[in-house]
């Protein structure tokens, strides 16, 4: 590749690393704002968020905080995070927007139901996380402790348990999106990705097991639903539209010209 190569090369890149700039400036002042606004509510965040294992552990129980910084920092760093999950719909907004350009006139119709569901599904696996399997793993955790042991989490350690399983569920509960385009987009077809059903249902469970505790009950938790929303994916593939791959240079031609 010459010098003239490199600069057009460049020359047609830098357009897009700009706007990738752009949007990636305006997510993180979103969230800033967002975090301003959450800061004098930290610790009741905290006192909602601790509720699913205080509910598990014996009367009279509490948590701990074994850093001297802890009582501060660590709501601190909650809202930190909840900001980011608010922020979950503006963000995909920015992302879709990015990619729209590459998309054709139908698929850009696409663009806000997506975002949509996209969110939709991402809250339901952080609530699914919340309201069942949360209780379910604390029993589990405080009932199988030894009786001479008493359980006293440290707040440190119980916000990263619950984080990472909030942002597990709530990216698994993206499967049936990621199907449909994936389908949509003639990466594959909805019959070569039922024909391989048995890999995935293997692939839920293995992601299950490396993405939760190590426990049967989250693992199994997360796998089902995973499962199920595959399944759902693969059911409304079939309403969306396929893109065909161009095979000649009158179809080049007219895919370019779709995308206008």
């Amino acid at each position: 590749m010459n010098q003239q190569e490199t600069k057009q090369t460049k020359s047609k890149f830098l357009p897009h690393l700009l706007e990738l700039r752009n949007r990636l400036s305006k997510i993180l002042l979103f969230v800033l704002i967002v975090f301003v606004m959450l800061i004098p509510f930290s610790g009741e965040v905290y006192n909602v968020l601790s509720i699913p294992l205080l509910n598990a552990l014996p009367s009279g129980s509490e948590m701990i905080a074994i850093d001297v910084a802890s009582p501060f920092l660590i709501p601190f760093k909650l809202v930190i995070y909840l900001s980011i999950f608010i922020a979950i719909p503006y963000i995909l907004y920015h992302l879709w927007s990015f990619v729209a350009p590459g998309l054709y006139n139908h698929e850009k119709k696409l663009v806000l139901p997506l975002i949509v569901s996209s969110s939709i599904l991402f809250y339901l696996g952080a609530l699914f996380a919340y309201f069942i399997v949360f209780p379910l793993i604390f029993v589990f955790f405080v009932g199988i402790a030894p009786t001479d042991v008493a359980v006293m989490t440290d707040i440190g350690r119980y916000l990263d348990f619950v984080i990472a399983l909030f942002f597990a569920f709530g990216f698994a509960f993206e499967v049936p999106i990621i199907t449909v385009l994936l389908i949509t987009t003639g990466i594959t077809t909805r019959e070569k990705l039922s024909l391989k059903r048995p890999y995935i249902i293997v692939g839920a469970f293995t992601l299950g097991m490396l993405l939760t505790p190590p426990d049967v009950i989250s693992q199994i938790l997360l796998a089902l639903p995973m499962w199920l929303l595959y399944e759902l994916g693969l059911y409304f593939s079939q309403y969306f539209k396929i893109r065909k791959v161009p095979s000649s240079s009158e179809e080049v031609y007219n895919d370019i010209a779709n995308k206008k």
